[in-house]
């Protein structure tokens, strides 16, 4: 019955995430973490590890389909910016999982970050049309704002997140779905290099391999849909499901900061 329930939780967030431009791990994890099935840390990767199997296929299939929605003159720095914060994010969650014996510490550290990111997102989006744009040319900027989104993906173990949509459009005067297109080719390299040296510094947490399996397939079947979805929806749709999802999502860590403290 567990095991459903996580096949559930993967494939309706990774549809979400196909869709939206999140990459899923911004539900999967804090979900997950008021289910209380795993330890934060076993969390943390296997949403890593769904969030990457749903990149690299949405990557490779807009890749494939000859997909001009990423630029690579502003996404490729974004990227590698983000493969470095990945790194960052990496270290600073083992840091921080250092400073208490609780692991419960950590997960209430966690979700506090991501109700503030989650809120601020939200208020973003409802005022945007209010809020001025800028084009960002300098690949120096690009690497830096990439920097940060990768630390702030990876330390809170979702694999991206609604501020990536945020950065692309106040930062590049993105279109919804085009943010969404390029925040999922950031997500893809920010994970991909976390994983790497999760495997490199022998850092694997414990786990089912049957459960990591699971939720690979589910956070591929969820990206399958979620992009077959996309295509039939206006932006003003996406929007207004962006904001109903990070209204949830505020709610769900309002409960996990209880959880944990």
């Amino acid at each position: 019955m567990i095991y459903v329930l996580i096949f559930v939780i993967c494939f309706g967030a990774s549809v979400v995430g196909a869709i939206c431009g999140i990459g899923g791990g911004v539900i999967i994890k804090p979900l997950l973490d008021a289910f209380h099935i795993m330890d934060v840390e076993t969390i943390s990767f296997l949403s890593g590890c769904t969030v990457l199997s749903m990149t690299t296929y949405s990557v490779i299939k807009s890749k494939v389909a000859g997909s001009r929605e990423v630029e690579l003159r502003t996404g490729l720095p974004l990227a590698l910016g983000a493969a470095v914060g990945g790194l960052l994010g990496k270290w600073m969650f083992s840091y921080v999982r250092s400073l208490s014996a609780d692991k419960e510490k950590v997960g209430a550290v966690q979700a506090i970050c991501l109700l503030v990111v989650t809120l601020g997102t939200l208020l973003y989006t409802i005022w945007k049309n209010k809020i001025k744009t800028h084009q960002v040319q300098s690949l120096v900027l690009c690497v830096c704002i990439g920097v940060f989104l990768g630390v702030l993906s990876s330390f809170l173990g979702i694999g991206g997140g609604p501020i990536n949509l945020v950065v692309f459009y106040f930062f590049f005067s993105m279109s919804t779905k085009a943010a969404a297109e390029n925040s999922l080719y950031v997500i893809f390299i920010s994970q991909l290099a976390s994983l790497i040296q999760t495997l490199v510094t022998g850092s694997v947490p414990e786990f089912a391999v049957a459960l990591l399996a699971l939720m690979v397939a589910g956070g591929i079947a969820g990206g399958i849909c979620g992009r077959s979805v996309n295509k039939g929806l206006k932006e003003e749709s996406v929007e207004k499901l962006f904001i109903g999802l990070m209204v949830v999502l505020i709610g769900i860590n309002l409960y996990n900061i209880y959880l944990f403290l």
